[in-house]
């Protein structure tokens, strides 16, 4: 079984919703098991900032999927969620991100793992040291907590998170 994490955000309509819809659309997608749910983060936008705060988690999952196959659950999931890909970092109903695959190092057309910008990312390192507080960089060695992002004090709890089917019953 392959391990992986995918980072979660949403700041369109019913935000808390969409995590959970996304998360119960990778818990039931053939070959795949969400074996762990971080706590829910709000934050800022990145990027393009003209739009509401998102909220974020990070979810482990078991999967028999290739990466690539696990990229194209992930961005099914996304369109069958209302995604539409119009403004770069711009407003999005959920986004999926395969932040790690194993310890593998990937770079392919539509794919790379780990993902390039996590590092520089709290909304992805904080939630991500919640499941998993000692992961390293796969192709560096380098703790991901020695990362200067995780000191962003812009990453805010907004509801910690007890197990996956706590969350996936949870109501807001």
């Amino acid at each position: 079984m392959n391990l992986s994490y995918i980072s979660i955000g949403s700041n369109i309509g019913d935000r808390f919703r969409r995590l959970q819809e996304a998360t119960l659309a990778l818990h039931t997608y053939g070959g795949v098991e969400v074996l762990a749910v971080s706590s829910v983060y709000e934050t800022e936008p990145v990027g393009y900032t003209v739009q509401a705060n998102f909220l974020n988690l990070v979810v482990k999952i078991g999967t028999d999927l290739s990466a690539q196959d696990l990229l194209e659950a992930c961005q099914k999931i996304e369109q069958e969620l209302g995604r539409e890909r119009t403004v770069r970092w711009g407003p999005r109903t959920v986004d999926l991100d395969i932040l790690l695959y194993n310890n593998d190092n990937i770079a392919v057309e539509k794919l790379t793992v780990p993902h390039p910008r996590m590092h520089e990312r709290a909304f992805v390192l904080i939630p991500l040291l919640e499941i998993e507080p000692s992961i390293a960089h796969p192709v560096t060695g380098r703790l991901f907590s020695e990362e200067a992002a995780v000191q962003d004090s812009g990453v805010v709890l907004w509801k910690r998170i007890d197990g996956v089917e706590h969350f996936l019953q949870m109501k807001e």
